[in-house]
């Protein structure tokens, strides 16, 4: 396809804003053909990008910015809480309306068409985290996908579970639930705000250890302090003592460049609709061949019990296919761009976040500096100042949005900013700047 305008200053787009409105609203506005044409165009365009940058491993400035606008951004909106719920890149977009387009007017391609689709998405992903296709489960999201294992062990009275003191609820409620039902016991293990090390880290587990431990569960990408938990470190000393670990990452795919084989993990639950790009409604679970034959099935349908592999742990019926179709080409956007790519310029923006928060009198950073052990949730605190003041400050003077998090008994409440791919400096010194003036102000 040929292209007469500069792409790196206006990328070729064939669905305006009022057309998207009305594909949403009508959902025959525009055809298949010209979704096809207006994906092709926006990876011609970041094709072209990397070419020009093809010896930069790290590109600033109008790569990054050549890249945001191929999301669906409100006017003026500085999305930096994708830890909650991320944008779609516009393919994604695309491909989300028509997939659900081809399903209102051929139903008979759901046995056809959308199952071909399904596997070629499961093979892609499977390769995208460094797994085989018969280790990965598609899920609903991470909170489902740790029940299925937390559901899936055999474990009786008095036997351990050890978790962290900053599990996310969709990790410690599941373990409530079987303790409540079958006296499992849960020990938890307090981690630094930041930890110091990696050695400190780890060896807060390794000390709570016991002969009725049969499972490690850890926030991998901890949602209160930005901690990126040293996984293969842990994996590396419980399977050196026979304990499997389960690990929630419910923000690292599409923010890290991930490998399950690198990492060694068990069990690993992650949220595509974060940092990925996918819809809301798709979540991944990858479960170790080793564990097939030893997991039972939290729900039954045809297959649980033929099935070999992580399919029996996915017999849930009919779906939402769209939604696993369009986690594809979430797949192909990030891909077009680079893993490696995107997870350094999120941990570079963190960085300098972090640099420029530090300059401000009574900031107190919950995350920690080396990058090893942190990615793109930065966490911290001010000193005298309302946290949810400053939440709703920047978002009324600047439409940033970022969010609260933690808890105030716990010592662990602050401020979470997230820096994604698709927010610049400029955006973080706004931010930096807002939060400059309400302390000086304090008290």
């Amino acid at each position: 396809m040929s292209q007469k305008t500069d792409v790196f200053e206006n990328p070729p787009s064939f669905l305006s804003r009022r057309e998207f409105v009305k594909f949403l609203a009508a959902g025959t506005a525009l055809s298949a053909a010209a979704l096809t044409e207006a994906n092709a165009s926006v990876y011609q365009s970041i094709t072209q990008l990397n070419e020009k940058h093809i010896r930069d491993e790290a590109p600033d400035g109008r790569y990054w910015e050549s890249i945001q606008r191929h999301f669906l951004f409100e006017d003026g909106v500085i999305m930096m809480n994708n830890g909650t719920v991320g944008p779609m890149p516009k393919p994604v977009f695309n491909t989300l309306m028509k997939t659900f387009k081809v399903q209102v007017t051929n139903p008979f391609d759901t046995y056809d068409y959308i199952p071909r689709k399904r596997d070629e998405v499961r093979r892609r992903l499977a390769s995208f985290i460094g797994a085989s296709p018969g280790e990965v489960v598609m899920t609903r999201n991470t909170t489902e996908g740790l029940n299925f294992i937390v559901n899936g062990l055999d474990m009786k009275e008095g036997d351990e579970a050890i978790l962290s003191t900053m599990e996310h609820p969709g990790g410690t409620n599941p373990w409530s639930l079987k303790a409540a039902r079958y006296g499992v016991k849960i020990v938890t293990v307090p981690i630094g705000l930041p930890p110091k090390s990696v050695d400190e880290f780890v060896s807060g587990f390794e000390k709570a250890i016991t002969p009725r431990t049969k499972i490690i569960t850890i926030s991998h990408t901890v949602f209160i302090s930005g901690l990126i938990s040293p996984l293969k470190e842990l994996c590396a000393m419980a399977h050196a003592r026979g304990i499997p670990v389960l690990a929630d990452s419910a923000h690292g795919i599409g923010m890290l460049d991930l490998n399950m084989k690198d990492l060694g993990v068990d069990f690993f639950a992650t949220s595509p609709y974060k940092w990925l790009g996918a819809p809301c409604g798709i979540g991944v679970l990858y479960i170790k061949k080793d564990w097939h034959d030893k997991l039972w099935p939290t729900i039954a349908s045809s297959g649980w019990d033929t099935h070999t592999d992580a399919l029996r742990f996915e017999t849930l019926s009919q779906r939402a296919d769209a939604i696993m179709v369009a986690l594809g080409e979430a797949l192909d956007f990030q891909d077009h761009i680079g893993k490696t790519r995107i997870e350094r310029r999120i941990k570079a923006l963190a960085a300098y976040l972090k640099q420029e928060l530090k300059k401000i009198p009574g900031i107190r950073l919950h995350t920690a500096d080396d990058p090893y052990i942190s990615g793109g949730l930065t966490a911290f605190s001010v000193e005298g100042v309302d946290h949810g003041t400053i939440v709703d400050y920047v978002r009324q003077r600047d439409n940033i949005v970022v969010r609260t998090v933690g808890d105030v008994k716990q010592g662990t409440h602050g401020i979470r900013v997230s820096t994604p791919i698709y927010i610049n400096y400029s955006h973080i010194d706004t931010l930096v700047e807002g939060i400059r003036t309400l302390a000086a102000h304090r008290g």
